[in-house]
C-alpha cells in the first residue's frame, strides 16, 4: 500500500472515529457546567473530524496521479469475492474535498445554530447531532474511495440511515419524525433495485471489485438489467422522478443538514456512482435513453414547483431537485466530466445558500418568505453572498455555475446536433431543450427569492421567541449579521460558489474529472481532451437570452405588484406548481394508501384468523378441561349415581347389539 492508497483508506476513517468517538459522550449532565462542557468536547470531536478528512483529501488530491488502487479478499463465498480496499483518481479526490469541505463547514456553523438563537438555550442533543454528521461524511466517503460495489453498498446505506437520524433531530417538530420516515422509506424503495444490480453485477463477473466489473465482459441482457436497476437507487438517493417525493419535506431538518444533504452527499452519491461504473452505462444506452427522460421531467418538474413555493428552504429543496437533473442529464448524453464539474460547483453554491437562509432564518424567526424583505441594508454580508450563490444557481457569467451548467448544455447541444456519445441523439434533444427551459424558470425563482427575501419593506416585526424585547441573537429586534461562528463559514464557501468554475480552463483540472478505465493500470491518454472542459461557442447567447428574459420577467412581476410576490403571475398555475404537478399526492394514492391497507388487512386477518384459530384451540381446551374437572370433583352420591347410569347405559348398548345380532 503506497502513500496514495494509504490516504485514501483513511479518509473515511478519520471522520468515523470521530463520530464513534461523539456517540460514546453522555447524553447529558445534571450541572449546566457539566453540559457545556460536553458540549465543547462534542464540537471539537465534530470539527476536528471534519478538519481532519479535509486535509487528508487535499493531500490525496496534491499526491494522486492517475488511477491507484488497493484491495485486499474480505470473503470468498460460493465463487464470489469481496474486498476490502481503495480505487482512486482525480475524480475521487475532487469529490473528497468537495465533501469535506462542506462538513467542515457544516460543523462549525451547527456549533452557533444549534444554539436556537441563544447562547442560555443550548440544544442538548448537540453532541450526538455532531457525530452523526462525522458519521453521515465517513459513509460518504466510503462510496468515494470504495473500490469494491459491497463496500460501496456499506456507505450508501450507512448514508440513508444517518439522513433519517439527522432530519428528525429536532422531534419538537411534528414534521420532521414523519418527514425523516419518508427519507427513509423511499430511498429504500430505490436501493433494493440498486442491491439488485450490485448482486447481478457480481454474480455475473465472479467479483464484487469494481476493476473486475468494469473489465468483465458481461452479456448484454445481464449489463442492461443491471443498470436499470443500479438507476433505481441513483433515482431514490439523488431524489429523481418518480422517487424525489422525499427531498422537498426533509427541510424539517435543521438547515445545516440541509447543505449537507443537499450540496456535497447523499443527492450526489447516486450521480457519482454512475461515474464510477461508467463504462457500463455508456455500453447501454437503454439505460442511458432512460437516465436521459428521467433526468429532463426532473429538471422540468424541480424548477417549476421551485416557483410557486413561500417556504426559503422547500424553493432551494426544489431547485436542487432540478440541478441534480443537469447532473443526470450530462450523464446521459455522455459526458461524465460536465456532470462531475456541475456537481463540484454545485456543491460549493448550494451549500453556502441553505447557510445564508439559515441566517436569514435565524434573524426574522420564519421560513415563509412573505414575512421576509427589505433585509439587504440589515444583512449586508448574508445579502451579499446570497446574491453570489443565486447567481451561480441561475448560471449568471462569470459566477461558478455558468461555466459548469454551460459545459452541461454544450454537451446535450453536442448529443443532439452531431449525435456524439452513447445514447441517441433524441436523448440529447430532450436533455438540451429540458436544459434551456431550465435556464429561465431558474432565472426566475432565483430572482423571486432575492426580492422577496432582502428588497422591499419587512412585513413582519421580529422579536425573540421568548422575549420580544430582543432579537434573535440576544441584542434587539433589528435584524443584522450573525455572529463569526455562522458568518465565517458563508464567507468562505462563497469564494468556491464564486470562482470555482474558472478551473474549467485548466487542462488538469479536466484530466481529473474523466472516467478511469476498467483496469487501474490502463493509460488515460486517449481519454484526455485537448483543452479543458470549457469551450464556449455563439449558442451560449441562447442560455444567456433565457437567463435574462426569466430574471427580467420576475423582476417586471416584483415592480408591477409595487413589491408585491411575483408568484401572482402564475395565475391558476400557482396551486399545480406549489404542490409540484400534485405527484405526491399520486404516490400517496396509489402507493401509500393500498399498502397501508394491505398492511391493515395482514395484520387483522394475522389477529383474527391465525391468532384466532391458535386461541380458540385453547379455550376450547381449556373449557374442556375445566368441565372435565368439575365432573371430577363432584360428591360421592352424584359420582356413585353417575358411575351406575353409565353402567346400565353401557349394559343396554350391549344388549340392544345382542339383540340386533
Amino acid at each position: 500500500m503506497n502513500t496514495t492508497t494509504l490516504l485514501g483508506a483513511l479518509l473515511p476513517f478519520v471522520p468515523m472515529t470521530a463520530g464513534l468517538a461523539g456517540l460514546l459522550l453522555p447524553p447529558s449532565s445534571h450541572t449546566a457546567t457539566g453540559q457545556d462542557a460536553i458540549r465543547r468536547v462534542a464540537a471539537i470531536l465534530g470539527v476536528v473530524g471534519a478538519t481532519g478528512s479535509l486535509a487528508l483529501a487535499v493531500a490525496l488530491l496534491v499526491t494522486v496521479d492517475g488511477p491507484a488502487e488497493s484491495s485486499t479478499t474480505w470473503i470468498e463465498l460460493g465463487g464470489l469475492t469481496v474486498t476490502l480496499g481503495v480505487r482512486l483518481d482525480g475524480a475521487a479526490s475532487l469529490i473528497a474535498v468537495a465533501v469535506t469541505t462542506v462538513a467542515v463547514a457544516v460543523q462549525i456553523y451547527s456549533i452557533g445554530y444549534l444554539r436556537q438563537g441563544s447562547p442560555d438555550e443550548p440544544d442538548h442533543r448537540y453532541p450526538p447531532y455532531a457525530a452523526q454528521v462525522n458519521l453521515f461524511t465517513a459513509a460518504m466517503l466510503l462510496v468515494v474511495v470504495s473500490g469494491d460495489l459491497v463496500m460501496l453498498l456499506v456507505g450508501w446505506e450507512v448514508m440513508g440511515l444517518c439522513s433519517y437520524l439527522l432530519i428528525a433531530h429536532d422531534r419538537r417538530l411534528p414534521e420532521a419524525p414523519a418527514a425523516a420516515m419518508k427519507a427513509f422509506l423511499v430511498t429504500r424503495v430505490g436501493d433494493v433495485g440498486f442491491l439488485l444490480g450490485i448482486a447481478l453485477f457480481g454474480v455475473s463477473a465472479g467479483s464484487f471489485r469494481i476493476a473486475d466489473v468494469l473489465a468483465h465482459e458481461h452479456s448484454a441482457a445481464t449489463r442492461t438489467i443491471a443498470c436499470l436497476l443500479l438507476l433505481a437507487g441513483v433515482a431514490g438517493k439523488s431524489a429523481q422522478f418518480p422517487l424525489h417525493t422525499w427531498l422537498p419535506d426533509a427541510m424539517a431538518g435543521p438547515t445545516p443538514i440541509s447543505a449537507l444533504i443537499h450540496a456535497a452527499t447523499m443527492v450526489a452519491a447516486g450521480v457519482y456512482a454512475v461515474t464510477r461504473l461508467w463504462p457500463l452505462f455508456e455500453a447501454t444506452p437503454t439505460a442511458l435513453t432512460v437516465l436521459g427522460v428521467m433526468a429532463s421531467v426532473t429538471l422540468l418538474l424541480g424548477a417549476l414547483a421551485a416557483t410557486a413555493q413561500d417556504d426559503i428552504k422547500r424553493v432551494l429543496a426544489w431547485s436542487t431537485v432540478s440541478q441534480i437533473g443537469y447532473l443526470t442529464g450530462a450523464l446521459a448524453v455522455g459526458s461524465p466530466p460536465a456532470a462531475l464539474f456541475h456537481l463540484l460547483t454545485h456543491a460549493a453554491f448550494k451549500a453556502l445558500l441553505f447557510l445564508a437562509a439559515g441566517a436569514v432564518i435565524h434573524a426574522v424567526g420564519t421560513t415563509l418568505m412573505s414575512r421576509m424583505g427589505g433585509l439587504r441594508h440589515s444583512m449586508p454580508v448574508t445579502f451579499w453572498c446570497t446574491v453570489i450563490g443565486l447567481g451561480a444557481l441561475a448560471g449568471v457569467p462569470p459566477l461558478s455555475g455558468f461555466w459548469s451548467k454551460e459545459g452541461v448544455l454544450a454537451a446535450a447541444e453536442k448529443a443532439a446536433l452531431h449525435g456524439d456519445g452513447a445514447a441517441p441523439g433524441s436523448v440529447g434533444w430532450l436533455v438540451w431543450l429540458a436544459g434551456l427551459v431550465g435556464v429561465a424558470v431558474t432565472a426566475w425563482y432565483a430572482t423571486r427569492l432575492l426580492l422577496c427575501t432582502f428588497f422591499g419593506t419587512p412585513r413582519t416585526p421580529l422579536a425573540h421567541p421568548k422575549d420580544p424585547a430582543v432579537g434573535p441573537w440576544g441584542t434587539d429586534r433589528t435584524p443584522h449579521d450573525p455572529p463569526a461562528v455562522l458568518r465565517w463559514p458563508v464567507l468562505a464557501l462563497a469564494v468556491p460558489a464564486a470562482l470555482l468554475g474558472l478551473l474549467g480552463f485548466s487542462n488538469w483540472f479536466s484530466r481529473q474529472l474523466q472516467p478511469t478505465p476498467p483496469a487501474a493500470s490502463d493509460a488515460m491518454s486517449d481519454l484526455m481532451p485537448p483543452a479543458g472542459l470549457i469551450h464556449l461557442t455563439p449558442t451560449v447567447l441562447l442560455p444567456l437570452a433565457l437567463l435574462v428574459v426569466g430574471a427580467g420577467l420576475a423582476w417586471a412581476g416584483w415592480r408591477r405588484g409595487g413589491g408585491a410576490d411575483p408568484v401572482v403571475a402564475l395565475g391558476p398555475l400557482r396551486s399545480v406548481f406549489a404542490r409540484a404537478f400534485r405527484l405526491d399526492d399520486l404516490q400517496r394514492t396509489v402507493v401509500v394508501r393500498p399498502t397501508v391497507v394491505l398492511a391493515r388487512t395482514a395484520r387483522a386477518a394475522d389477529e383474527r384468523v391465525v391468532d384466532g384459530a391458535v386461541t380458540g384451540t385453547g379455550r376450547a381446551a381449556r373449557s374442556l378441561g375445566n368441565g372435565l374437572d368439575t365432573l371430577h370433583r363432584a360428591a360421592l352420591p352424584r359420582a356413585a349415581a353417575a358411575v351406575l347410569a353409565g353402567a346400565l347405559l353401557l349394559g343396554l348398548a350391549a344388549a340392544l347389539i345382542g339383540v340386533t345380532a
